[in-house]
C-alpha cells in the first residue's frame, strides 16, 4: 500500500526513481510523483499508473542527484493530481513524501491555519510537512530536529522521507508501524530508501531496516545515524540481502501472477530445503527449535491473520489438530484485536503474513504480547517488522512475491504449517513413525505432483473461455479442502470482480442451493477419500437444480467425472496434504477469467499487496 523511493548520491535521480517506482507498482496505488532537487526543488505528479507520470516529464527539467518518489493509494483526500504525493511545506522549502495514515492531522490543520497555513490538497500528508516547516522556523533548529519534534506530537502510522531545499546533501527518513528500508551504496557515497527491498536490490546489497519510532539521515558527508524519537542514537545494523534480482522480472510469462503460480514446485523446495528429511523421519523448523515443548503444550495456539494468510491459517488448524492434537484457533487479527479477547500467559499467537507488514496483524500481535502471550511468526519477507517483533518464527522462502492476488505465498504458508504439523506431532507423539514417514515422502513429492497440474492449464484455459462472463461462482469442499474453496473463491474475486462465495460443502443445502441454477456454475473439490460419497451427493444436489459442475478430482477419478460437466484431475496424494494440489487449477482458472475479462491481473482495482494501514 503506497510506495516510497528515494536516492541521494552522484548517480541522476531520475532514472533512478522511476524505476523504483515501477518495481513498486504490485503494492497498488492510484496516482505516482516524484520530486528533485538541482538547486530549485521541483515537483511532478500525476493521477494514474506511473507510465503517466513518464510521459508528462517528457520535455521537463529533471536533472538533480537527490530525489524522492511515491506511488499512492488514496486515504485523505480523492486520487488526483493535487493530492499525489510528495507534497511542499508553506514556503515550498520542505518536500515529503509519507505511507500511512496521521490520525490526528485535523486538530493540527487546524491548529496551523489559525497561524496562518493554507493547503492545497485534502490529504494528511500535507499537514504533516506544513508542521514540520513549523516546528523548525518557531525552534530554530535542524531538519532532522523539526521532524523529531514533530513526531512526538503526531498520532498514527508513518514512513515518510523529508528533503530540504538548502539542505542538497541530506535526506531525513523515519518510520512507525509503516516498513521503511535504507540501502547503502559503497564507501557511503550514495544512499536508497524505499519500502521494500524490490527497488534497492539492483544497487546495493547492503541494507538498513528502520524500527519504529526511528529517524534515519542519510548524508554525503556524515554518512547514516540513527536516532528514535525520544532523541537516542542506535548504531545501523547493516543486513545484506538474499533477494535475486532476476524474480523481480516477468521472465517471459505475461504477467507476474502466472509466473508466481508457475514458480511454487521451486517455492516449495526451497521451503522445505534443510527442513524435511524423510529418510531421517525429520521435520525441522529451526525458528521455532526452542519454542517445540511450549507448542506441543500450549493452552491454546492461535493463529491470527487476513485475507489468503488467513485461508492458509485455516489448513493449519485442520493439520495441527489432526495431526499434533492441538488445540487451535484461527482470528481475522482485524476482529481479533478489537474484540477485547480473552487471552494471557500459556497461550501462543502465531501469525502469519506474507509481507510481514500487515498492520491489523501486527497490531494483534502487540495485544497478545501485552496480555502475556508468546508471540511467534511466519513470513515471507526477511526483515519485515513481524519477523522483528515476534519471539521466534520461520521464513516461507517463496521469493519476491510481486502480483497482488497471492498465490506462491498461499503454497508456501501451507508448506511451513505442514512441516510444522509433524515436528509438533513427532514431539508429542501424536503420530506414528510409519505415519510420518508417510507424509514426509509425500510432502517432498507434492512440487513434482504441481508440475503435473500445470500441464492441465490448457483445459483449464479451455473453462475459463466457457465462463468468462458469468456474474457469480460458487465454489465447495470440505474438510482440508473448504479453505481451499475460500482462496478460490478469493481469487476470481480478486482479479476478475466476479461475484465468489467459498462454502463448506455440506453447507449448501442450507442457503446457497437456491442460488443454483443454470447460469451458476459450481466448482467442487472432490478429492477428499473421506467425504468422497458426500461429495458425489452434493454435485448431484447442483446438477439436479441445472447447475453447471466444474469439479477437482483425483487423477482415474471415475464416479464424479460422469456427471460433472468438467473436471480437472490432480495427482492422488495424502489427504493433508491436498490443499497445495487442488488450489493451483482455482489459481490458473481465475488468472485465465480475468485475462479474458480484460483485467488487470498484477494490479486489480482498489487492492494493494501490503495493506499497511486500517
Amino acid at each position: 500500500m503506497c510506495g516510497i523511493v528515494a536516492y541521494i548520491g552522484q548517480k541522476e535521480a531520475c532514472p533512478i526513481l522511476l524505476k523504483g517506482l515501477r518495481r513498486l507498482e504490485y503494492r497498488g496505488y492510484d496516482s505516482a510523483g516524484i520530486a528533485l532537487l538541482n538547486g530549485d526543488l521541483r515537483v511532478f505528479k500525476k493521477k494514474g499508473k506511473v507510465q503517466e507520470l513518464v510521459n508528462y516529464l517528457e520535455g521537463q527539467n529533471v536533472k538533480g542527484n537527490i530525489g524522492i518518489g511515491h506511488t499512492r493509494w488514496a486515504t485523505h483526500g480523492a486520487p488526483n493530481d493535487v493530492n499525489a504525493h510528495p507534497h511542499l511545506s508553506q514556503s515550498g522549502r520542505l518536500c515529503i513524501i509519507h505511507n500511512g495514515i496521521i490520525e490526528n492531522y485535523s486538530s493540527l490543520k487546524k491548529e496551523l491555519e489559525r497561524q496562518g497555513h493554507t493547503f492545497k490538497s485534502d490529504t494528511d500528508t500535507e499537514v504533516l510537512v506544513h508542521f514540520i516547516e513549523e516546528i523548525q522556523d518557531r525552534e530554530q533548529v535542524s531538519l532532522e530536529e523539526a521532524v523529531r519534534l514533530a513526531l512526538n506530537k503526531v498520532v498514527g502510522a508513518y514512513a515518510i522521507v523529508v528533503l530540504e531545499r538548502d539542505a542538497p546533501k541530506k535526506l531525513v527518513a523515519a518510520r512507525m508501524s509503516s516498513p521503511l528500508v535504507i540501502g547503502v551504496g559503497k564507501d557511503n557515497e550514495e544512499f536508497y530508501i524505499a519500502s521494500d527491498a524490490t527497488p534497492i536490490v539492483e544497487h546495493t546489497k547492503n541494507v538498513v531496516y528502520l524500527k519504529d519510532e526511528e529517524i534515519a539521515v542519510v548524508d554525503l558527508d556524515n554518512g547514516l545515524t540513527i536516532r528514535t524519537i525520544q532523541n537516542e542514537a542506535k548504531t545501523p545494523y547493516l543486513q545484506e540481502l538474499e533477494m535475486e534480482l532476476d524474480r523481480l522480472e516477468k521472465g517471459g510469462y505475461d504477467h507476474f501472477m502466472l509466473k508466481e503460480i508457475y514458480e511454487q514446485p521451486r517455492s516449495l523446495r526451497d521451503s522445505m530445503r534443510g527442513r524435511v528429511f524423510p529418510d531421517k523421519l525429520i521435520a525441522r523448523l529451526g525458528g521455532f527449535r526452542d519454542h517445540i515443548t511450549q507448542l506441543v503444550n500450549a493452552k491454546r495456539l492461535i493463529i491470527v491473520a487476513c485475507g489468503t494468510s488467513w485461508h492458509a491459517g485455516l489448513v493449519g488448524e485442520y493439520l495441527l489438530e489432526d495431526l499434533a492434537r492441538i488445540n487451535v484457533e484461527v482470528e481475522y487479527a482485524s476482529e481479533f484485536r478489537y474484540r477485547n479477547p480473552v487471552i494471557g500467559e500459556g497461550d501462543v499467537v502465531l501469525a502469519i503474513s506474507q509481507s510481514g507488514e500487515t498492520a491489523d496483524t501486527l497490531a494483534a500481535l502487540k495485544l497478545a504480547q501485552s496480555k502475556g502471550a508468546t508471540i511467534l511468526g511466519i513470513v515471507n519477507n526477511v526483515g519485515s517488522s513481524i519477523a522483528r517483533l515476534t519471539e521466534a518464527g520461520v521464513y516461507t522462502h517463496a521469493g519476491p512475491e510481486i502480483g497482488v492476488a497471492s498465490t506462491k505465498a498461499f503454497s508456501t504458508q501451507l508448506t511451513v504449517l505442514s512441516t510444522l504439523a509433524l515436528q509438533l506431532a513427532d514431539a508429542s507423539g501424536t503420530i506414528t513413525k510409519s505415519r510420518l514417514q508417510q507424509l514426509l515422502q509425500e510432502l517432498i513429492l507434492i512440487p513434482g505432483k504441481i508440475d503435473q497440474v500445470l500441464k492441465a492449464d490448457s483445459i483449464i484455459k479451455e473453462i475459463a473461455e466457457t465462463f468468462k462472463n458469468v456474474h457469480h461462482f460458487l465454489y465447495l469442499g470440505r474438510g482440508y479442502n473448504f479453505p481451499v474453496a475460500l482462496e478460490g473463491a478469493l481469487k476470481l474475486k480478486e482479479i476478475s470482480y466476479i461475484h465468489a462465495e467459498g462454502y463448506p460443502a455440506a453447507e449448501m443445502k442450507h442457503g446457497p442451493i437456491a442460488l443454483i441454477d443454470e447460469n451458476m456454475p459450481v466448482i467442487v473439490i472432490a478429492t477428499n477419500q473421506s467425504a468422497y460419497e458426500k461429495i458425489v451427493s452434493n454435485v448431484q444436489e447442483v446438477k439436479a437444480r441445472s447447475g453447471k459442475v466444474i469439479a477437482i478430482v483425483p487423477e482415474n477419478d471415475v464416479e464424479i467425472k460422469a456427471i460433472a460437466d468438467y473436471t480437472i484431475e490432480i495427482p492422488n496424494t495424502e489427504e493433508p496434504l491436498s490443499p497445495l494440489l487442488s488450489v493451483v487449477p482455482l489459481q490458473l482458472l481465475a488468472y485465465h477469467i480475468a485475462v479474458l475479462r480484460g483485467c488487470n491481473v498484477d494490479q486489480p482495482r482498489n487492492l494493494a499487496k501490503s495493506v499497511t494501514v486500517e
